[in-house]
């Protein structure tokens, strides 16, 4: 869809971006504030900030309960959800054309005059607990954290996050709130038709009543290699694996698009080199891996489940396809087969007005960067042989990598596995 980007600074501090979309009969909001679990007061109560986030739609200035809210939230047809990780605490929200404004306002009673109350904490605390022991159930929600933690990320796993609850109080997620939520923390995107409402919406942001405040700085971490760890299971008919290599900088856009590539022809369709292979013997029935591109740092991930008899044979096709990437073994051909499904995917990423808002969400919340969308046909055609072997051989001579899996097996069979990954790294 065709779209225009204007960055917007607001009177009162608040910075975002106005997507104007002509053709859009839908509106999209995001808010993003640096509120999530790395700015918590202390580390014993680290779910202050997920249980607030639950708490985001209940009672306000406005309505006396969620139940309340949401019906007039809803009634025709909106959408609206909170989210909360490591450093972001977003809100977002989608309606219909002809009820732009009615939500935005909607929005600001949750964001900016949320009334918390006993009650509703004792049941988000019921609930976040719930959430947090069955993530505790799903293999790949267990396995990633330990490598975040293992690799120096200052986070902490389910069962620390679980024995915080109860040390939260009401007052904690008061404080919390008035702290974080201020205009200059505050990063929007608001996407759809804006001809001849932008200056309705800049007002209606300015009259948020928030504090100041400032923009926090991005937490960053000191990474390191770290020996394998293996999550015990009794249960896991299977291993879950999870393989991490880290480079203590941003990629740039030109060296993710070559990273995207070479992931497309390593694992991404069942002809690939690693998946195609590992499906075509019978190995594996799917994995992946894919590019996490940080304010500060970039993880190049692998992961998948596989049984316990066929893991080896995996991983030497993982490591030979790798390596041979490394040695300089990769046809020019290949890659130039690679980027008519890169372009495709771009041009299907454009369809609604929600995945153009989403283009644009990691960077600029982030690291306050604006990507152009126009531009990244350009990147994907230039993407080349040469550029790939340099970007992958810098994870390599990082050295700052593990492996993780969760499993029922012996420590020396995950010893095995990195010892095969080991040569990589050499």
């Amino acid at each position: 869809m065709r779209h225009t980007v204007e960055e917007v600074h607001l009177k009162n501090g608040m910075q975002g971006l106005f997507i104007d979309i002509p053709d859009a009969t839908v509106m999209s909001y995001h808010f993003n504030f640096r509120a999530g679990n790395r700015y918590v007061a202390s580390k014993d109560k680290y779910e202050t900030a997920h249980i607030m986030e639950h708490l985001a739609f209940g009672a306000n200035a406005h309505f006396k309960n969620e139940h309340a809210y949401e019906t007039e939230f809803t009634k025709n047809g909106a959408y609206h959800n909170a989210f909360t990780g490591d450093v972001s605490m977003n809100y977002v929200a989608e309606c219909a054309d002809f009820e732009w404004d009615r939500i935005l306002e909607l929005q600001s009673y949750a964001i900016t005059s949320p009334k918390f109350n006993q009650a509703e904490l004792d049941s988000e605390k019921g609930n976040v607990l719930s959430e947090l022991t069955g993530c505790q159930n799903k293999y790949h929600r267990l396995l990633w954290p330990k490598i975040q933690q293992a690799l120096g990320e200052d986070i902490l796993l389910y069962k620390q996050r679980i024995k915080t609850i109860p040390n939260i109080s009401l007052n904690d997620i008061k404080k919390h709130h008035t702290r974080t939520h201020t205009a200059r923390n505050l990063r929007f995107i608001i996407a759809g038709k804006l001809t001849r409402r932008k200056t309705q919406i800049r007002q209606m942001l300015e009259s948020w009543p928030l504090e100041e405040g400032e923009l926090f700085d991005m937490p960053t971490d000191t990474y390191t290699k770290s020996t394998p760890v293996l999550i015990r299971r009794k249960d896991a008919s299977n291993l879950t694996f999870g393989w991490s290599s880290v480079v203590p900088r941003k990629l740039t856009d030109a060296e993710q698009y070559a990273m995207s590539c070479l992931n497309h022809i390593l694992t991404g369709t069942m002809y690939s080199k690693i998946l195609g292979t590992a499906r075509k013997r019978g190995l594996v029935y799917g994995m992946f891996s894919d590019i996490s591109n940080g304010f500060a740092e970039c993880a190049w991930d692998f992961g998948g489940e596989v049984n316990y008899s066929s893991a080896p044979a995996l991983f030497k096709i993982i490591t030979r396809e790798v390596g041979k990437i490394l040695d300089g073994d990769l046809d020019p051909a290949v890659v130039d087969a690679a980027k008519p499904y890169a372009l495709g995917r771009y041009q299907m990423g454009a369809q609604t007005v929600s995945q153009i808002s989403e283009f644009y969400t990691s960077n600029y919340f982030t690291s306050g960067l604006i990507d152009d969308y126009a531009k990244v046909p350009d990147y994907i055609k230039r993407v080349s042989r040469d550029q790939i072997i340099t970007v992958a051989r810098t994870f390599m001579s990082a050295d700052t990598w593990m492996l993780a899996a969760v499993g029922n097996c012996d420590r020396s069979a995950l010893l095995e596995l990195n010892t095969e990954l080991e040569v990589l790294y050499r």
